[in-house]
Order: structure tokens, then sequence, then C-alpha cells
């Protein structure tokens, strides 16, 4: 194999491709963590958020995290499997389910808390401490910046950045 063409850049100097290497790599790490939990990332999201705004209709929960409502409805039905959530009749929209924390999903938060801060803790580890909240202020800059909502992952989103039409009839 030859090597590559020395008029490009190399990608170790590309902040888009530093960026999306270290994304894609605390993305995966994030899954392996939470996986002895028998959770996923965007349910560890939605577990956040519940935590909260207990009650939610599926339609709230859908809005504030800009997931499609297809994805809401899955991520909801695998939380409720696993007796972290339950759905029950809205009090005032009879056509709404709310979508409730139980104790073994708030178990659940505070573990998978810990196991982000372990992430945290590895991802940051090759900076010095005094480095790390210009790190972390530079990061929000870029997200904002870049159009993303904050705190949502831009992979649950229709387009990355855009907040999907939720359909009313998937409460």
């Amino acid at each position: 194999m030859t090597a590559v063409d020395p008029t490009r850049m190399p990608l170790f100097t590309s902040s888009a491709f530093l960026l999306g290497q270290l994304g894609s790599h605390s993305a995966y790490r994030f899954g392996q963590l939470l996986e002895p939990l028998g959770i996923n990332p965007p349910q560890y999201g939605t577990l956040r958020l519940l935590e909260a705004n207990d009650g939610r209709t599926q339609q709230q929960l859908c809005e504030a995290l800009g997931i499609h409502r297809n994805v809401m409805v899955s991520v909801i039905d695998a939380l409720e499997r696993r007796g972290l959530v339950e759905r029950r009749r809205h009090p005032v929209d009879r056509r709404a389910h709310a979508v409730h924390l139980l104790p073994a999903g708030r178990e659940t938060i505070t573990r998978a808390g810990e196991l982000a801060d372990r992430l945290n803790a590895e991802l940051l580890a090759p900076l010095e401490p005094e480095d790390r909240p210009r790190m972390l202020a530079m990061l929000q800059r870029m997200s904002i910046g870049n159009g993303l909502t904050p705190g949502v992952h831009p992979g649950l989103t229709v387009e990355p950045g855009v907040m999907p039409i939720c359909d009313p009839g998937h409460t």
C-alpha cells in the first residue's frame, strides 16, 4: 500500500475528524458502560428527562428531546418492559398517556450517572485538570454554534439539529 497523498492535510490535524473520532469512541464506550444496566444511551437520556419532568406525555417527551415519534415509542416500550417507567392515563387528556418514572428507573439513573461520570473522567484524563472547564466551554459553544439542541444526541432526530414534527396521535 502506498503512503497517503502528502498534499492533503493529515486526518490527525483535522478538527472535524478528531471530533468525529472522539464522538464515535465516546458513544461506543457509553453504550458499553450502560450495557450491564440493560439500557442504552437514548433510554438514559429519556430517563434523565423524566427524572425532572415526571408524568409528561410521550408527545411532550418527543418534543423536549427532539426524538422522532417512532423512536420515542420504542424507547418508552423498552423502558416499560424493563420496569423502569410506566404509562398511565393522563389526568386531563383521556387520549394521552403520562409516562412515570418507577423506583427501579430512579435507581438506574443513579447508577448510569456514576458511569457517565466515569466516562467523563476517562475521556478527560489526558488533559490537565485546569484545562477541562475550558474544553467543556469550547465544546458547548461549538455545539450551540452548529445549531445542535443542547443535551440531545443528533442521531435521534430526523436531521441533526432539527426538531422533528411529533405526531399528536402518539401521546
